[in-house]
């Protein structure tokens, strides 16, 4: 076998049925050898952004590993901001690249250069395999490495000579993980048992690794146990969501800035984390520490690293989310007296109350801007949820434009459907999404995308047509980077404070998305109401195929 046949060999045993690929000549060895490999289907994307987002999409909604495979060097630039987006979010993701034969290296050939030392800092573990002999070894460590957790990207950089070498008898043995559901300490489960049972407001601040581990139906007993408000994480680190959109018991995300989470949180007196990068903000703000000091804190995740890692912590609880979760609502179930029992249904029915007053509230602001044109956020949000189905997965890269609506609003019953942004690389939500269908394909996928962010990865385009991934792209189109307008306002710059800007304004000329998805032949439409734009998405959940929609909205 070559090289390259033992790469593709390891890769078929751990499972792998999909290659995400952009070829330069330095990978040429590895398309050459899936013409007749009937085993693997190649996804071809025209640059690296949305190539790499796809992979990104499909390792996140399969919970597998995935493979993607850049040029040199070039190309593997292009991809550095979805591979930051992907270390960020912790995505079992494999990326390669083809590196110039090693018999060249000393006389700096072109294309060649040190892509270990650039991917080092954004992957768990990044190599240049240097004999055909390590090839399968290598793939095999690197799967692993991926999917153990805490889970994350890796790199492998593959010399061309290495991938067309001869290698005689190589150990082609898949990838052993071990098992993942690790179980925290006994003693420290009865140490946060004991001060959940006796919190008179105990509030769980909830992320993305309670529903990559499979830990929702954990989350929600353990929450209605207590009685405690449900918070998910920051739109600066959303990712996942960690409980049904729709329970009366989730008090929505935490805010971007920590005065607000600070109020947020204020009344509570015991906050329990899980499976949450606590905190990762955005713009300085005082107070700097944005946890009430009065709070206890217990903490419970698969990676040792974010347990006290900002904020001292009461009990530190290392295991899987759902494992760990199990653990602790025993002692709870076996031990609450009564009372407890009693005040936990209290808190249960106040939460109930005051999400069905904000539903009520919401719905009355979307009567009343119904007929508001450009539509607003909240019309575009809900002509867009309305529709969709219990199982629909959405991918959301529109900041400004979401604002949380789908959650506050109920529509994401099923919180392994949602996608949002962990690393803030632009460009991701588009190809993002088309990895979701390919893993999904009975689901259907809609990507809400701004209009700046979409334009970073819109070559994405092209592969929803040529591969008929059939995803609605929503485009919230307000001619402008309006994220940036509102953090200069938040850091309180003069000019940005007085409505001047520099580089944040797309018009002059307008974009036009319906021509230019036409270019890459696909079907369009412009969007004026919301109204029109639920009977168009209603339309496709009955006939699914690659479109976008072009949706101007409030500036």
């Amino acid at each position: 076998m070559t090289g390259i046949e033992v790469f593709l060999e390891i890769l078929h045993r751990a499972g792998v049925r999909y290659l995400f690929g952009n070829p330069g000549s330095t990978e040429l060895p590895l398309n050459d050898a899936l013409a007749d490999d009937e085993r693997f289907r190649y996804i071809l994307a025209l640059q690296e952004v949305p190539l790499t987002a796809m992979a990104d999409g499909y390792a996140m909604a399969s919970g597998q590993a995935s493979v993607v495979n850049v040029h040199t060097c070039c190309g593997l630039g292009n991809a550095m901001g979805m591979l930051y987006n992907a270390h960020r979010e912790g995505t079992p993701l494999l990326l390669t690249a083809g590196q110039q034969d090693r018999r060249l290296r000393l006389s700096e050939p072109v294309l060649e250069g040190d892509m270990v030392s650039v991917t080092r800092p954004w992957t768990k573990w990044s190599y240049e395999v240097q004999r055909g002999e390590d090839m399968a070894l290598a793939v095999r460590r690197a799967l692993q490495t991926a999917l153990t957790p805490p889970t994350g990207p890796v790199f492998l950089s593959l010399p061309v000579d290495v991938q067309m070498q001869q290698v005689d008898s190589p150990d082609l043995s898949p990838p052993s993980l071990p098992n993942r559901r690790i179980r925290p300490p006994s003693d420290a489960v009865e140490q946060a048992a004991e001060l959940l049972r006796h919190a008179a407001n105990p509030a769980i601040l909830a992320g993305s690794r309670v529903t990559e581990s499979g830990a929702v139906q954990e989350l929600v007993a353990l929450a209605e146990q207590l009685g405690a408000a449900v918070y998910t994480e920051s739109a600066t680190s959303h990712g996942r969501l960690a409980i049904p959109a729709d329970h009366p018991q989730y008090a929505g995300s935490l805010s971007l800035w920590s005065p607000e989470i600070r109020r947020q949180l204020e009344s509570h007196d015991l906050i329990f984390v899980v499976g949450m990068d606590l905190l990762r903000l955005y713009i300085h703000h005082a107070p700097e520490q944005p946890l009430p000091p009065h709070a206890k804190l217990i903490q419970l995740d698969c990676d040792p690293w974010q347990i006290a890692k900002n904020y001292s912590v009461d009990v530190g609880l290392q295991g899987d989310p759902k494992a760990g979760l199990a653990e602790l609502i025993r002692p709870l179930q076996q031990t609450m007296t009564d009372e407890q029992l009693d005040r936990a249904r209290t808190r249960r029915d106040r939460l109930a109350a005051q999400r069905a007053a904000e539903w009520q509230s919401l719905k009355i602001d979307i009567d009343a801007q119904q007929n508001q044109r450009p539509m607003t956020a909240l019309t575009f949000m809900n002509a867009v949820g309305r529709v969709l189905s219990a199982g629909a997965a959405v991918v959301e890269e529109a900041v400004t434009t979401h604002q949380h609506l789908h959650k506050r609003l109920g529509f994401l019953k099923d919180p392994t459907g949602h996608f949002a942004h962990r690393g803030w690389a632009l460009g991701w939500g588009l190809g993002c999404a088309l990895g979701v269908q390919l893993a999904w394909p009975d689901r259907p996928v809609v990507a809400l995308l701004g209009d700046g962010a979409s334009l970073y990865g819109i070559q994405g385009l092209w592969t929803a047509v040529h591969y008929r991934i059939p995803v609605a792209i929503v485009i919230a189109n307000n001619s402008q980077y309006k994220i940036l307008k509102v953090c200069g306002q938040v850091m309180q710059l003069p000019q940005i404070s007085r409505g001047r800007f520099v580089g944040m304004d797309l018009s002059d000329p307008a974009i036009d998305f319906v021509a230019l998805a036409a270019s890459f032949g696909l079907e369009s439409h412009r969007i004026e109401t919301p109204d029109a734009l639920s009977d168009h998405l209603q339309h496709w959940l009955q006939h699914p195929r690659p479109i976008l929609f072009d949706v101007p909205i409030e500036e």
